[in-house]
């Protein structure tokens, strides 16, 4: 807030008292206000959050005698012709008040301030480093799991979450009190928050330890809440869960923790997620992979197999000649979903199948191969980068 702001602000009519109003009758005019116009007792209404914002300001300059004295001297040294506009101003209050009295010293030099006017208005702005007001509570976040199947990772799914958190008491519409009436805070007065001194001239808000940061207190506890305003709740929500999440991967979904308080927002909802075992895919990153059988005449002959896919029709991959065990291919197309709607591969790894069985036949085929092979030794090279050579 502006120096401008501060001198043309008229607080005792926002409080609507008179300018010789006592203390006493300031607290009343406050309490009867703040109520009213509290944010738990408006949901919803940015007028009434204003209007107690206002009303607020108004106290916390009015209730303390010593800021009180100030602004009254700044009205009246501002506001009845202390200072009035040159020729051609239009009468308007239209000069920055922190460029008249930037460079005030000390002594009586401003106006008769022994400490300045820089002082008068250093008083008025930083109590303790600044005019505590009520501001809306952001709602809590929630954290929730789900598990999904090997399927639903990749193709994307929608579940249904139940979940429970704090959200206003419906038994007394939040305010803690069972006639829906509290008292404000004293120690706070209403503003939820305390200043505490850190040293150097600073200060340090903190909730205040007796309200917790509700600035009401309630005259009759209610039954639910127990006089915090607060209860729990439960609520089952359906959550679309992105198509290619992986195991353990934590999803933010804004907004959608728990309710705010006083027109705060709501908080967010993280949801950590579990993917179960396929028997037949892996997954490797947003690929996918699968291992397939082929026999000993198709490594070594080369041909075509069909590889499964997942959800899909399978696909016919072409091996090579000469294809050792453990070579992967790749289909390209057939992996999990990627955030930009394309699909990772199909990574597929071959595994030659030695037979357990032979009969007379195979066996005779198998031993006229490798006699008819019998010059070549695979594991010449092996025993010959073993000596070094």
């Amino acid at each position: 807030m502006s120096t401008k702001d501060f001198v043309e602000k008229d607080y005792y009519k926002v409080l609507g008292v008179p300018k010789d109003a006592a203390e006493a009758d300031i607290k009343k005019a406050y309490r009867k206000l703040a109520r009213e116009y509290h944010p738990d007792a408006n949901k919803g209404d940015a007028s009434a959050e204003e209007r107690f914002k206002e009303i607020s300001e108004a106290y916390d300059v009015l209730a303390d005698p010593k800021r009180r004295k100030e602004y009254d001297e700044a009205r009246a040294l501002f506001g009845n012709g202390g200072f009035r506009p040159g020729p051609g101003a239009g009468g308007s209050f239209n000069f920055d008040l922190g460029d008249l009295f930037g460079g005030a010293q000390g002594g009586a030099g401003a106006g008769g301030f022994g400490g300045g006017l820089g002082d008068v208005f250093g008083g008025l702005f930083n109590r303790g480093g600044g005019t505590t007001r009520t501001q809306p509570r952001r709602g809590q976040d929630i954290e929730s799991e789900v598990t999904l199947s090997f399927t639903e990772a990749v193709d994307g799914a929608t579940v249904p979450l139940r979940m429970s958190s704090s959200a206003a008491c419906k038994a007394c519409s939040g305010t803690g009190d069972k006639a829906g009436t509290p008292r404000v805070c004293p120690t706070c007065v209403g503003t939820g928050q305390v200043s505490r001194g850190s040293g150097g001239g600073f200060s340090l808000t903190d909730p205040c330890p007796d309200c917790k940061g509700r600035g009401l207190i309630p005259e009759n506890p209610c039954d639910v809440c127990k006089g915090s305003g607060r209860a729990t709740s439960s609520r089952t929500m359906q959550v679309r869960i992105p198509a290619g999440v992986s195991d353990g991967q934590r999803i933010r979904l804004r907004g959608k923790g728990a309710p705010g308080e006083r027109g705060g927002p709501n908080g967010d909802l993280y949801v950590v997620v579990h993917v179960g075992a396929h028997p037949v895919f892996g997954r490797k990153g947003d690929n996918l992979t699968v291992t397939v059988p082929v026999t000993f005449p198709e490594a070594a002959l080369g041909g075509e197999v069909k590889v499964p896919t997942l959800g899909g029709p399978p696909v016919t991959l072409r091996i090579p000649p000469g294809t050792p065990n453990g070579r992967t291919m790749r289909a390209r197309g057939k992996g999990a979903v990627r955030k930009d709607g394309t699909r990772g591969d199909l990574l597929v790894t071959v595994e030659v199948v030695v037979p357990k069985d032979l009969d007379d036949k195979a066996r005779d085929a198998l031993e006229t191969f490798r006699d008819a092979t019998a010059g070549e030794d695979p594991r010449a090279e092996l025993f010959r980068a073993a000596k070094g050579e």
